[in-house]
């Protein structure tokens, strides 16, 4: 990608900006080194992990990223056999233990939300999570990056003794200092070469002996170690330097197990970066509302509203712009700070964004063109250095860029042809435009010369735009107008400002009659495209309305489906409750009766009420079993003439087929559609009419339990899954099912390979698929049978 247009379109300052939405070093490194890439499938591949992110965050809104940091360096030090610090052997353990972590966040969620993320539990599934080494790292080294006396057994009976010198040695100089009184500068005990020493007055040096370590300033105090410590001192160095090469053990020992899992750790750490880069790409697009380009490799560009990144989005002015199949060429007319080089920069940037994988601040449905080349002459190029003018800096841009152009090249031009005489310019200008458009290349380009107005007229794939004025406030409104040239809006604006209209008159007929009629002409286009837009934002709030009272009844008919699925478990629940109920009744009264006869002694009002009891209790036991049952079996009943048992029909309010199964009342039926069944208004139903004979849906099994239109193996090992599998297709077919759903699960995919397998060898299946959104996705397999 050519290095000057990335400048000029200010590339670097988005990857600034992306920056702050990582959570890691390992992710600014991998920003540092992004560039747009230049064929479709890989912006296609960077879109994709983008998305994925973005559905990740969606649903989790963070990523557990804690305690990662960039182990690179120390890992490689480790190949060539050096020792590591304590801190850098911890930050080892700190990133593995964040690998583990990201693995099992990225898998467990694609596992059960039933997400397809193929990038990202790829890039986890291929990290390498040492946890041994973690735990022989963190039993060895605390969070604080020092050497635990737990680490081995040597150091922690070094460590003994250190503590034990070290207290003999402070109690001894304690009682020096308690009695020595006027002999020393400060009753203190203090440190000079590693040595506990105290602070004798210099006339008093032979009073203590010792080794003097140090001397004041002044020299009236000397820091001496007497006599009577040295020896004691002496063994705390000791014990302190075999403490020192004791942890240098132990670190290096830790040093060569890392080095083991180096390689694959540095890939993990490499997928870590990418991780991060993708989710500061994701988190980037959610700040900017920005959304996923289309993308295609034929020069068409449709950018919906449109802005600038680098705009405050209080400020910016979103823009269309249109490059369709016959369309390469736009050419922008307009005042200054009009916001011409803004929209050329728009689509440059967003052009560039996207081709980095990052989604564009516009409107969803909006396109973006890959290009392998983007070229860009923008703005003052004037150089000091050079002591080239204005004209002959962007001339020398232009000879590059026509160097290299070709037609898979999006060329930008700022005031093509500016500083220099304006009808040499004009022309000079056509000419350039003329080459660039002739190689094939998309070009967007500002001007202010008129000539260039006519050129999108005389040149087929040439489109004009201008950037809207309003003469009202004399202001420009920032607004890119598609296929309206830009006007001169001189005169309007004196006559504002109050220049007399006799001069504005004589200046009118200065102008040439075909100039007035174009400006009229373009006077008009914006009047109609005015009453248009007002017409189209008109449209767009019916159908915002509309929308949104589509939501509402949606809303409305999904809840009165849970009301029923709910009024229906109550209603079960009840009759359950009731079962129970006679039945213990029953137990009850029978048992009495039992105590009656065995008692010898039963009177016959007794015996008549517990037979009437009894009596009672059996009906309604007989009663909601009966309901119970053929709420469960499903028994068909005798169809209408319209519609019977088998019937393919269509739900017309839902636009689904199904097939019919029973009837529930004189105008309502129940219908399978796939693996769901539901009640449906007759008046609701079609019947489609087909060549051969649909097989009937009979819910119904002359013993046994109803066969279900799925089955679900989770949680089976896989030989007793394949066994039901078998045994589940054959009663499926008997059950005259035309279709079913087997739940597998994503998993590792060994059930689902396995269930495949199965499936094309048994000789009654007509084919089969993996569900689709909605019904599963790759954790379902859909069976249709002959």
């Amino acid at each position: 990608m050519n290095d000057h247009a990335l400048k000029a379109l200010e590339y670097s300052k988005i990857k600034q900006q992306l920056m702050h939405y990582t959570a890691s070093s390992l992710g600014k490194r991998r920003i540092e080194q992004l560039q747009p890439a230049e064929t479709l499938e890989a912006v296609r591949n960077l879109q994709e992990e983008t998305d994925e992110g973005a559905t990740v965050l969606r649903l989790k809104g963070s990523i557990p990223f804690g305690g990662i940091t960039d182990i690179r360096p120390a890992l490689k030090r480790t190949k060539i056999g050096s020792m590591l610090l304590a801190k850098e052997l911890i930050d080892i353990a700190d990133t593995i233990r964040g690998i583990r972590l990201m693995k099992s966040f990225i898998l467990d969620l694609a596992e059960d939300q039933e997400l397809d993320l193929p990038i990202l539990t790829g890039l986890v599934e291929h990290m390498t999570v040492p946890g041994g080494l973690e735990r022989e790292i963190r039993s060895a080294i605390d969070d604080q990056g020092g050497v635990m006396d737990s680490a081995s057994t040597t150091l922690r009976h070094i460590r003994g003794q250190i503590r034990t010198f070290d207290s003999r040695v402070k109690q001894k100089l304690e009682n020096i200092v308690h009695s020595s009184g006027k002999m020393l500068s400060e009753a203190i005990i203090t440190i000079r070469n590693d040595r506990q020493v105290i602070p004798v007055k210099q006339e008093y040096r032979g009073a203590f002996g010792g080794i003097v370590h140090d001397q004041s300033a002044s020299g009236a105090t000397l820091f001496i170690e007497p006599q009577s410590i040295v020896d004691l001192n002496n063994q705390l160095s000791e014990a302190r330097a075999k403490e020192r090469h004791e942890v240098e053990r132990i670190l290096r020992v830790l040093s060569e197990k890392t080095a083991e899992y180096a390689d694959g750790l540095l890939d993990s750490v490499a997928g870590l970066a990418q991780l991060d880069f993708i989710f500061a790409k994701a988190s980037y697009g959610h700040q900017m509302k920005a959304s996923r380009p289309r993308l295609n490799d034929r020069g068409v560009i449709r950018l919906k509203r449109a802005r600038h990144p680098l705009i405050s989005p209080d400020r910016v002015v979103p823009i269309d712009v249109l490059f369709d199949e016959q369309t390469h060429a736009l050419i922008i007319t307009g005042p200054n700070t009009g916001g011409k080089t803004v929209s050329l920069k728009t689509t440059g940037l967003l052009t560039l964004m996207a081709q980095s994988g990052l989604q564009i601040p516009a409107e969803e449905g909006s396109e973006v063109s890959v290009f392998k080349k983007v070229f860009a002459d923008i703005g003052d190029e004037q150089s000091i250095e050079q002591s080239l003018s204005t004209f002959s800096s962007h001339m020398t841009n232009i000879v590059g860029i026509l160097g290299q152009v070709d037609d898979q090249s999006l060329v930008l031009f700022d005031e093509l042809g500016a500083g220099t005489d304006p009808q040499e310019g004009a022309a000079l200008s056509i000419a350039i435009l003329d080459t660039v458009y002739g190689r094939g290349a998309t070009i967007v380009c500002t001007t202010h010369y008129s000539e260039l107005k006519a050129y999108a007229y005389e040149r087929p794939g040439v489109m004009n735009a201008s950037v809207e004025f309003d003469v009202e406030t004399l202001s420009p409104t920032y607004r890119l107008l598609l296929g309206i040239p830009g006007r001169s809006n001189a005169f309007e604006i004196s006559k504002k400002l109050g220049l007399p209209e006799e001069i504005i008159d004589e200046a009118r007929l200065q102008i040439s009659h075909e100039t007035n009629q174009i400006d009229k002409m373009i006077a008009s286009l914006e009047q109609n495209r005015k009453a248009a837009e007002t017409e189209e934002e008109n449209a767009r709030k019916l159908k915002h309305d509309a929308q949104a009272r589509e939501a509402e009844l949606t809303k409305k008919l999904n809840d009165l489906e849970r009301n029923k699925e709910q009024i229906l478990i109550q209603a079960k629940e009840k009759a359950e409750r009731a079962v129970k109920k006679a039945r213990q009744e029953a137990d009850e009264i029978i048992a009495a009766l039992h105590h009656y006869k065995n008692s010898g002694n039963v009177k016959e009002h007794q015996l008549i009420d517990a037979k009437t009891r009894l009596s009672h209790a059996l009906d309604a036991l007989e009663s909601t079993d009966s309901r119970k049952i053929k709420h469960r079996i499903q028994v068909p009943k005798k169809m209408p003439a319209g519609f019977k048992s088998g019937d393919h029909v269509r739900m017309t309010s839902f636009g689904q087929d199904g097939y019919i199964v029973d009837k529930i009342n004189d105008h309502e039926y129940l219908v399978q559609a796939g693996v769901l069944k539901m009640n449906v208004q007759d008046s609701d139903l079609k019947l489609v009419k087909e060549e051969k004979k649909t097989r009937p849906v009979v819910n119904v099994r002359t013993s046994g339990e109803t066969v279900r239109p799925e089955l679900d193996l989770r949680g089976d090992r896989y030989e007793d899954a394949m066994l039901k599998v078998e045994k589940y297709l054959d009663e499926a077919m008997l059950a005259g099912y035309p279709r079913v759903s087997i739940i597998h699960g994503k998993g590792t995919g060994a059930l689902r390979k396995g269930v495949t397998k199965l499936i094309e060898r048994h000789p009654n299946v007509k084919s089969s698929r993996l569900g689709n959104q909605g019904e599963g996705g790759s954790g379902v397999t859909v069976v249709d049978f002959k």
